[in-house]
């Protein structure tokens, strides 16, 4: 059979065909649902959200303080699960019957913690009988006021041991039982069974405070409760919506928190604050000054394992852009992503820090509260962790920071090690580089580059 002239045209046929693009392998992040959980060596149960003794506890001293009649103080912090534990537990004290009279809430100034002098002397003056600090953070103090109390403290960052709260308070914890709950999810649990229309009234307070935490893509599945019924009722579009609007005051310069208080204690549905002026007003003030500062261009240290942005803000933006980087950046060398404000407080240096999405998964995890301790011990002066003060490398071992003196955090940046730029002299007239070498081990671009699979 004779075989047919081919019709294509010669430049057609001599064309080499194209290269196939390698497609990127996909990165792979366990549900965090799925993260293994702690078992009791007697029962074979798991231990969630957090130690049995201490949910009984807590259910115990709510039940006290509801029948004692006295006046009671809740002290939530600023963000979406800070303030919507804070509002479960409101709701639950009022259901079990303590006059809402008799309740009073204290928030933080900005740059504050609930150990600081002038915040102790501010929620003395409401001369609490009971007190509830909630998402506050854990760390070993003095009372939480010095004049006679009884106080509770529901938190989920990580605490170094069971000492690491103030003197004389119970605590609930559920830093060391995975997958960590979130203060309102802790909240939550520890309150659904103290009357039954605490699941009716509070449950998508619950889900909007964990999704503040945990990211809107989070799966109910267990050992979280299940919430089919509530997103029957509030579609995840509305509550995520009321989570970006909860959450802009305190990133104002103005810090208003307790507009983002008085609007959710006030709201019978997240609905309720999609309409709340205030908080739409606070979240376009936000907005722009995000949006001011979220193209800066990385740093990256010599070991390719630090990025580090530094913007100057007095808006608490530092942790929204770390968080949206950390999505972003994909090296394998990169394990943490850290952005420092030096515009939030005068004479401070604001940080925060995430791991890149891409590494997530890595086994053994990457701790970031080991990586910044591990700095402060390499340190040449070792006075650098006393001057760092308390408030450094706390939070969660994939999300910390701290904030910190300024001369001390040039110290630290000093530590991690940065590729130091050539100054242009008569004799070297090029443009001036990051780097002494020809080829730093971590850019901005090779962020962006396939990665190989082998």
């Amino acid at each position: 059979m004779r075989r047919l002239a081919s019709t294509a045209p010669w430049w057609a046929e001599a064309a080499p065909k194209p290269p196939q693009k390698a497609k990127k392998p996909k990165i792979e992040i366990p549900a965090y649902h799925l993260t293994p959980s702690v078992t009791d060596p007697e029962t074979g149960e798991i231990v969630w959200p957090a130690p049995r003794d201490q949910i009984s506890r807590a259910r115990d001293f709510i039940q006290e303080c509801v029948a004692a009649q006295q006046p009671t103080l809740i002290v939530p912090d600023k963000d979406a699960d800070g303030l919507s534990s804070g509002a479960i537990l409101r709701r639950t004290l009022i259901l079990l019957g303590l006059d809402p009279a008799l309740i009073s809430a204290h928030l933080l100034q900005k740059g504050n913690d609930v150990h600081a002098a002038d915040e102790r002397a501010a929620m003395a003056t409401h001369k609490p009988a009971y007190i509830f600090v909630l998402d506050q953070g854990s760390q070993r103090s003095p009372p939480i006021i010095d004049a006679p109390h009884k106080a509770l403290l529901i938190d989920h960052h990580w605490a170094r041991d069971d000492t690491d709260f103030p003197e004389g308070a119970l605590h609930v914890s559920s830093c060391r039982c995975p997958p960590v709950a979130t203060s309102a999810l802790l909240t939550y649990t520890i309150c659904a069974p103290l009357h039954p229309d605490v699941p009716k009234t509070c449950a998508w307070l619950c889900v909007l405070g964990t999704h503040g935490d945990l990211g809107t893509s989070i799966k109910w599945d267990p050992p979280f409760p299940d919430m089919k019924d509530t997103f029957k009722i509030y579609t995840k579009t509305t509550i995520n919506k009321a989570v970006a609007l909860v959450n802009a005051p305190r990133r104002t310069p103005a810090y208003n928190v307790p507009e983002a208080w008085a609007a959710l204690i006030a709201a019978n549905s997240p609905g309720d604050l999609l309409v709340n002026n205030d908080l739409l007003v606070a979240r376009a003030v936000a907005g722009a000054e995000l949006k001011r500062w979220s193209h800066e261009r990385p740093r990256f240290s010599r070991d390719g394992r630090f990025a580090v942005f530094r913007i100057n803000s007095p808006a608490q933006i530092h942790n929204v852009i770390s968080t949206r980087w950390a999505a972003f950046l994909t090296s394998p060398r990169l394990e943490v992503i850290l952005v420092a404000n030096e515009g939030y407080l005068p004479g401070k240096v604001n940080f925060s820090c995430r791991v890149p999405q891409n590494v997530r998964a890595r086994d053994p995890p990457i701790d970031i509260i080991a990586i910044l301790m591990d700095l402060v011990d390499r340190a040449k002066n070792p006075t650098l962790k006393e001057r760092l003060g308390e408030s450094f490398a706390r939070g969660h071992k994939q999300a910390s920071g701290g904030i910190v003196p300024k001369a001390e955090f040039e110290e630290l940046m000093e530590i991690i090690g940065f590729w130091k730029a050539v100054e242009k002299t008569e004799a070297t007239a090029e443009t001036t580089t990051e780097s002494v070498v020809p080829e730093p081990p971590n850019t901005i671009m090779n962020n962006f580059e396939k990665q190989p699979t082998g």
